[in-house]
């Protein structure tokens, strides 16, 4: 018979009778390597099976059929089977699956089985997202994720924490049932560990890569325990009270608690008043040749204290020791007049003042037979700065020089509680050298320090000396129309000072001044990375104003307040009744390492009553100024002149103070002698352009390039010593290798420069090459080696720069030529820009680009924000080489803006070329 016009095989009879019923229809089947696989099918009544692979007939020859008899209805029941084999379907390349079916028949007709597909089963080896490992907070959600390894059948995937399945349905808070991926609610400490998702179907296991979870725990702090006593009963002392961080305690490498583990403040209690008693009379002396004997008593039991009294009465008393029976001049001594024995005591009183006259002359004549005898002597003075002292350290040899105040007996023992201290070499050559002398602050008396001697030859002092500026004093500053001309007082010639310091240009003055007009500028501190951007368009038209800066270089007259530290110097800018219409760009440089979860660092202006008040963090949202802070500069937007600094609050104890420091070295007038100046001032070109400065006067020649030293807050303190000097060709007197500054003197120092001194000596004459180290290193913290490799003879000194980038040698820059964008090209960019853009390309990503990525508020308040940033720009990358920076930031920016397609990266290379040209550089 036919179905559906199929032609059925020629032994297929065609009676009537029942339809076939499947008692078993084939199953999908998945082929494993290279073994066939066995499709079966069983009906009744069937008089006939024959399987139908992919629209074909099998052969019958291919099926292998069994016959039996159902006894509980008596009908006929065939079951039928074919074998598949891999190559089978390798083959098959249809639509579909490779399938097949049975179909039966019966006296009645024929019936058709479900399709069956056969499959060749197969997992490939590498998954498609191995899960990562986490580390996650306690009580946190941890999410794995797992994609198995394609294959067929899909694998089914298990999960095992160090190599032991995981049961989610033992374990509420465990969850792997969403797309093979592995969530743990509220993480808790015992599910750390490794994690591993297993891949398995028919055919193999897949391992992934295992993926290693910790739990941490952040630190808590413990309350804070009760206040001590006050450390001294009266007066002025402390009280700290401490908690810990257990509370919890940080596990798993969780974060130590912020903040700091120990306070403390101060205690002040009134002192009782003490009056004085006196103690018990002494024994009755020997009786003397007067008659008399003597007792005394002190006031001691106890003595005043506090302003208390002292003891009333007499101290001494004296009484005639033999009852009257003495006899003076055949008189009994109670019929002596008094007068006769006054006379005699004045007698012996006048004798004894006379004799220690006639001593006092005999020792100054000794002494000063003894000083001409010596061609020199030396003063060794030694000193370590204690709760308020310097660090500013020298040692001096001089030559002797009659009628000088300051020479002192070598033999002499240096006091150790130090008023005033003096600065050296003091080498007197000529009437020149007395005037230098005479004008500098050697003289200047320092509050009184106490010393602690820590083997040094070394004494801690206010600066030795300053550095000399003479300048033209402005009364006003004031708009006008014309340009004026300023001449400057030139400092007197002092050439001796300046022989091994030839390199360095001199500056006159810290202070520089500019007339600037509509066309804006820029106005450069030269060598202390102070400047001042005036944008084009500040000023207003047909105006021009005489812009000033400066530099304060006296006593810091920002006074810091609790663990607040000065990190940058005084800035000037003025005058500060000039308006501007676009900010201005205020650079500042500053010596903090940069970090804002050690550091809370606030820009803050002085006001006219010369207080200081705070004009924002840098880290605050403010649309009155801008702070964007690099690691050595701090870049100002600002509408208002007047004078601003830089304050640090350490959060933490890891808070980084960078340090400059360095080493001069000079001769001293002793040929023999050669001294070493070592010198650790903040990381700021002007505190170590006054460095310069000093050394300039006193002849100093830098020894080795400056090194920087990452200075930490966390209360230890600084160390500097001499090691490896040359043996038999130098020596350096004993106990002088080693000076130990407390934290608090260089944390919290104002810009006075802190120094030390070692004076070294040479054994002969001959030698002239001198090669040790200097170590800078604080305790429990950062190092660094000075290496000192110098000839003493000046001819064969090699010069080593002061400066490794010279300013423009054009302080006062007006017009174009100051700004390294054209302002063709400026004015393309900002009418790009400005205007807002649906995909987002305005200055928004302008700014973020040139990485400004925070309080965007301030931008969005100004006329043209893109002009502001461009400014911006030009205060921040004053030294760059090229502009390449803001070509990038263009063209990934600008590709679809038509305004900007003619700005090429060319231009800009060319614009750079005539900035580098005009400016010297």
């Amino acid at each position: 018979g036919t179905d559906n016009g199929e032609v059925l095989p020629e032994s297929i009879p065609s009676a009537p009778g029942t339809l076939p019923h499947f008692i078993e229809e084939p199953d999908d089947a998945y082929i494993i390597k290279s073994n066939p696989i066995a499709l079966r099918c069983k009906a009744r009544p069937a008089m006939q099976i024959f399987f139908k692979c992919n629209g074909e007939w099998v052969h019958q020859n291919e099926h292998v059929s069994e016959e039996s008899l159902d006894e509980s209805s008596g009908l006929k029941v065939r079951e039928v089977f074919i074998n598949v084999t891999r190559q089978q379907v390798e083959d098959f390349h249809g639509p579909e699956d490779y399938w097949c079916q049975c179909v039966a028949w019966s006296h009645l007709g024929t019936s058709k089985s479900r399709k069956a597909s056969v499959r060749i089963a197969y997992l490939r080896k590498n998954f498609e997202q191995d899960p990562q490992g986490r580390e996650v907070p306690i009580e946190g959600m941890i999410v794995l994720h797992c994609r198995p390894p394609e294959g067929v059948p899909a694998a089914e995937v298990e999960w095992l924490k160090n190599e032991e399945p995981i049961d989610s349905e033992q374990d509420e808070n465990i969850d792997t049932r969403a797309d093979h991926n592995l969530i743990i609610r509220q993480a808790r400490l015992s599910d750390s560990g490794n994690y591993t998702c297993m891949a398995a179907n028919i055919v193999a296991k897949r391992r992934s890569l295992s993926a290693t979870v910790v739990v941490y725990v952040n630190g808590g702090w413990s309350s804070w325990t009760e206040w001590s006593a006050c450390n001294v009963r009266c007066g002025r002392g402390w009280q700290k009270r401490s908690r810990t961080c257990t509370n919890p305690a940080p596990l798993n490498g969780g974060a130590f608690c912020e903040g700091m583990s120990v306070q403390k403040i101060t205690c002040t209690s009134l002192c009782p008043e003490v009056d004085g008693s006196w103690e018990v009379w002494s024994e009755w002396s020997v009786c003397s040749p007067e008659c008399e004997h003597l007792r005394i008593r002190e006031c001691t039991a106890p003595p005043p204290r506090n302003g208390g009294k002292f003891c009333e009465g007499l101290s001494q008393e004296s009484e005639n020791c033999t009852d009257g029976l003495c006899i003076l001049d055949k008189k009994p001594l109670h019929e002596i007049k008094p007068q006769s024995i006054e006379n005699a005591s004045d007698i012996a009183l006048y004798s004894g003042l006379g004799a220690a006259v006639v001593a006092v002359a005999v020792l100054v004549i000794g002494v000063t037979l003894y000083r001409r005898s010596q061609s020199d002597y030396g003063v060794d003075v030694i000193d370590s700065s204690a709760l308020t002292g310097g660090f500013q350290t020298f040692n001096f040899k001089t030559v002797r020089q009659a009628g000088n105040s300051l020479l002192l007996n070598s033999s002499m023992q240096p006091d150790l509680t130090v008023s005033r201290t003096y600065s050296g070499p003091i080498c007197l050559q000529d009437p020149l050298d007395k005037e230098l002398m005479t004008e500098s602050s050697l003289f200047n008396p320092l509050s009184d320090i106490k010393v602690k001697v820590q083997s040094s030859f070394m004494v801690s002092l206010g600066v030795s000396e300053r550095a000399e500026y003479h300048g033209k004093n402005h009364s006003g500053t004031f708009p006008h129309g014309n340009n004026r001309s300023f001449s400057t007082v030139h400092p007197r010639n002092k050439t001796p000072y300046l022989q091994n310091l030839s390199s360095l240009p001199t500056r006159t003055e810290l202070r520089t001044t500019g007339v600037f007009g509509h066309l804006g500028g820029r106005l450069v501190m030269p060598n202390t990375g102070v400047s001042l951007l005036i944008p084009h368009g500040a000023i207003p038209e047909e105006n021009s104003w005489e812009i000033y800066m400066s530099i304060n270089q006296g006593e810091p007259s920002l006074q810091s307040d609790g663990s607040e530290v000065l990190l940058s110097p005084e800035v000037t800018c003025g005058p500060p009744d000039m308006i501007v219409t676009t900010p201005f760009a205020l650079t500042i440089p500053h010596c903090a390492d940069v970090s804002s979860e050690h550091w809370n660092i606030h820009l803050k202006k002085r006001t006219q009553q010369g207080t200081w008040e705070e004009v924002m963090s840098v880290e605050d949202e403010s649309t009155s100024c801008y702070c964007l802070l690099d690691p050595f500069a701090c870049h100002v937007l600002l509408d208002s002149f007047g004078t601003y600094a830089l304050t640090g609050e350490p959060i933490t104890d890891c808070a980084v103070k960078q340090l400059k420091v360095a080493v001069f070295g000079c001769m001293s007038c002793n040929s023999l002698d050669y001294n070493l100046r070592v010198y650790c001032v903040d990381n700021t070109p002007c505190a170590f352009q006054e460095v310069v400065s000093d050394e300039r006067h006193q002849g100093g020649q830098l020894l080795e390039e400056p090194k920087l030293l990452h200075f930490k807050g966390n209360t230890f303190s600084l160390q500097i010593s001499v090691l490896d000097i040359p043996p038999f060709l130098w020596r350096i007197k004993p106990f002088t290798a080693c000076q130990e500054v407390p934290f608090s003197r260089v944390w919290c120092s104002n810009r006075q420069p802190l120094h030390c001194a070692f004076s070294l000596e040479r054994y002969t004459p001959t030698t002239t090459q001198l090669s040790c180290k200097i170590c800078i290193r604080q305790l429990k913290g950062h190092e660094q080696i000075l290496q000192v490799q110098t000839s003493i003879l000046e001819s064969e000194r090699e010069t080593i720069t002061f400066f490794a980038q010279e300013d423009s040698t054009f302080p006062a820059q007006t017009g174009p030529r100051a700004f390294k964008i054209p302002y063709s090209i400026r004015q393309r960019i900002c009418a790009t820009f400005d205007t807002p853009n649906a995909k987002g390309k305005d200055w928004q990503m302008l700014a973020q680009k040139n990485s400004i990525n925070r309080n965007l508020s301030y931008f969005a308040t100004q006329s043209s924000p893109s002009a502001v940033i461009l400014n911006l720009w030009e205060a921040r990358h004053q030294h760059d080489g090229d502009l390449d920076s803001l070509a990038c930031a263009l063209e990934e920016i600008g590709r679809t803006h038509t305004k900007l397609s003619n700005i090429t990266e060319s231009q800009l290379d060319e614009a750079d070329f005539n900035y580098s040209r005009q400016n010297g550089l």
